[in-house]
């Protein structure tokens, strides 16, 4: 806990440098705009909270977190549930649970607040661009006064609210994977044109293959270790069906007709896709109750621990829930990257700016007027005067819906039982994920034959 305090510290130590619409940067720091140093400090709390959540879960918490009076159940005089629960295991979770749920209201509150802001002309883009140490505040206030929320459903009726959110941040996600696909692209493309063209169209073959030879080897793996010849259905359905769902978008993304109305259309996106799309069926396949069909990751790897007891029991037991799962950390490596890239993309790809509520061409296009002023410190430049280059509610909706994905990859997907005394796999989770899968290839496939379906719109 006192590292967390001492994180927070020199955040609000730092956010003091913004306390106006036009933040003020160190000396090092070129001069960049306002647009893009909001949402990298917002994405900054953000990711802030998810250290503590981190912090809170890690081995040997327990203990601190115990000394919060009324935190941990057990042991009290509460009718019906003392020495039940499993404070040693559960105590971490619950603190995810609680942390996720105040960096949730702290967003959903800005969503609301910011709704309809057209410019930085408007009162409210002030509260957008600065006050950052007291926006710090309240995101501890709020942080604090989740800890005191009464147990009761509070942990089950979250956890619904977590699957919800996850399922359209796991659709976010796969549209900022198609927007930095197209981006890298088009910028080879563009290299290759201007320079070595058989240099970097190898570099984009290369690229290519590796991802397409990732998916199709993790497709082999998946057979291999998560179905079996006798079960397993469900997961020999979803490999099927994923895998030629891959195929079908790689074909369409080259076929003339959509390459004439999407030059910048091909394979990379498509083997990027692809691979994403594997992860999320393999996360959906970890979270099968079913332990025949769902072995974990390390009893294929380990070679010196002896293995579990033979039996497959139908849910992990209180001492083996973990919190780095392999899709956990997987999830978290894809979570940085997206947060980070929403914060500072700039994007030609209408119809992606379309779905994520951008202008084309934005933040980091422009040419920055403002050099250093006379104290040699820099400033963020206001480029909204005009209009805002991104929605400052969606980004606030889509920060929201990263909290409460956040919460349920540090803790598995898992649900905790009715008396809170273990976290257990279930198949709701699995269907959200894959469920999500099918619908985020079907966005990008949309992305592909749009032109030629609406051809009186311009898709150019």
């Amino acid at each position: 806990m006192g590292a967390c305090l001492a994180l927070g510290s020199l955040a609000s130590c730092a956010s003091c440098l913004c306390g106006s619409a036009s933040c003020l940067l160190s000396s090092c720091c070129p001069s960049t705009f306002n647009s893009t140093v909001s949402r990298l400090a917002f994405s900054f709390l953000l990711l802030l909270g998810t250290l503590v959540s981190v912090i809170m879960i890690l081995p040997g918490m327990e203990e601190h977190l115990k000394k919060i009076p009324g935190f941990c159940l057990g042991g009290t005089s509460i009718p019906g549930i003392d020495n039940k629960v499993n404070c040693d295991i559960i105590v971490g979770y619950k603190s995810v649970y609680r942390m996720c749920f105040a960096m949730a209201c702290f967003f959903f509150l800005f969503s609301v607040i910011m709704i309809r802001v057209r410019s930085s002309k408007d009162p409210r883009a002030t509260i957008q661009n600065g006050f950052w140490f007291f926006k710090f505040l309240l995101l501890v206030g709020i942080a604090v006064g989740a800890f005191f929320i009464p147990h009761g459903i509070f942990y089950t009726v979250w956890y619904y609210f977590g699957m919800v959110g996850s399922f359209f941040f796991i659709i976010i996600q796969l549209i900022l994977l198609v927007d930095f696909a197209h981006s890298w692209n088009q910028s080879w493309l563009e290299r290759a044109e201007n320079g070595n063209s058989k240099c970097w169209f190898a570099a984009l073959l290369t690229f290519t293959i590796l991802f397409y030879a990732l998916a199709f080897t993790a497709v082999v793996l998946f057979y291999v270790f998560y179905t079996q010849p006798d079960g397993c259905t469900e997961h020999k359905v979803f490999i099927s069906l994923n895998f030629l769902f891959c195929i079908a978008v790689s074909i369409v993304a080259i076929v003339p007709k959509v390459q004439e109305a999407q030059p910048s259309s091909g394979l990379l996106q498509a083997s990027f896709i692809s691979l994403y799309t594997m992860y999320i069926t393999w996360s959906a396949m970890s979270n099968n109750p079913n332990r025949q069909c769902n072995p974990s990751l390390l009893s294929l790897v380990q070679t010196v621990t002896p293995t579990p007891a033979p039996g497959p029991p139908p849910t992990r037991a209180p001492g083996t829930t973990q919190w780095w799962d392999a899709q956990g950390i997987v999830g978290l490596i894809i979570f940085l990257f997206c947060t980070l890239y929403a914060s500072i993309r700039s994007s030609n790809n209408t119809q992606v700016n379309k779905l994520m509520r951008t202008e084309e061409g934005q933040g980091l296009t422009n040419n920055i007027e403002s050099q250093a002023g006379e104290d040699g410190l820099h400033r963020a430049v206001d480029n909204e005067e005009e209009g805002v280059t991104y929605s400052y509610s969606f980004f606030h909706f889509s920060l929201f819906l990263a909290s409460l994905y956040i919460m349920m990859t540090l803790t598995n997907w898992y649900m905790p039982d009715a008396d809170y005394q273990v976290m257990q796999s279930t198949m709701p989770a699995v269907w959200v994920k894959i469920c999500s899968s099918w619908l985020g290839l079907g966005i990008f496939l949309w992305t592909l034959v749009a032109p030629l379906v609406l051809t009186g719109r311009d898709f150019s």
